[in-house]
């Protein structure tokens, strides 16, 4: 499977600022500060209008552990997609509708709030939605890792 160029872009640019955003360096034995008010935001329009990546630590495009967060502002859709690695998810705050399924169905989703969480296999269709809220989720797996839209007309952050 294809990761959308803007999303690997965005992967790219999140993990050069993975340092950054973790706050500290890690040192010899591995120790990462991460602070909340130090942590780099970057635009990942192929998520949607609006919403934000930090990568906190590891590079999701390489074969090796990651955890990163996305700001998603309220309103915002995300189309029924795959991920080609298990997706590990925490919601940090606000609410996050979501159900997998390979059909954009909002009454189906499940809501999750603050210190819920789901776990999905690669390969299985998801699809995920805000209401009038923000919402932080926290994503940590295995990479690599990458966004593949079903309907390639859902891919966000290209030019149509």
């Amino acid at each position: 499977m294809k990761i959308s160029r803007a999303f690997a872009t965005v992967l790219a640019l999140g993990a050069a600022g993975a340092v950054a955003a973790a706050g500290d360096m890690p040192g010899k034995d591995g120790f990462v500060s991460i602070k909340s008010s130090q942590i780099k935001w970057a635009d990942a329009p192929s998520v949607g209008p609006g919403a934000k990546l930090a990568v906190l630590e590891g590079n999701p495009k390489a074969a090796a552990p990651f955890t990163m967060r996305l700001k998603l502002p309220p309103n915002t859709k995300v189309p029924v997609h795959t991920h080609p690695a298990v997706e590990r998810v925490t919601v940090l705050s606000g609410a996050f509708h979501f159900a997998v399924g390979d059909k954009f169905e909002p009454d189906r989703t499940e809501t999750y709030r603050p210190g819920d969480g789901f776990i999905v296999p690669a390969g299985m269709p998801m699809f995920g939605y805000t209401k009038a809220e923000e919402t932080v989720i926290q994503l940590h797996g295995v990479g690599p890792w990458g966004m593949n839209y079903l309907d390639p007309a859902d891919a966000h952050g290209k030019k149509h």
